[in-house]
């Protein structure tokens, strides 16, 4: 399993999101504190609260690469301009 730190502070890029991770077979959650939410949820997104960072975590090790590379625009890195 791999994860990375994501930022979906706008309605757009939840939305978004949702649409490009939900072309994936495999299973994505979202960790916010003490809450896992399936990443191809956009109800169960919008339960979190979207000030903060949040983690994904992509359980296909084969597709994570990829999948992180599509979605590099939620990457959430607080050093990078």
């Amino acid at each position: 399993m791999k994860s990375v730190t994501i930022l979906l502070d706008t309605i757009d890029k939840v939305r978004k999101f949702v649409n490009q991770i939900s072309r994936y077979e495999g299973e994505f959650d979202i960790v916010s504190d003490r809450y896992i939410i399936d990443a191809k949820s956009i109800m169960g997104i919008f339960s979190l609260d979207l000030s903060k960072p949040l983690k994904l975590s992509i359980h296909d090790e084969d597709a994570a690469d990829k999948v992180m590379e599509e979605l590099e625009e939620f990457i959430h890195c607080p050093n990078h301009k």
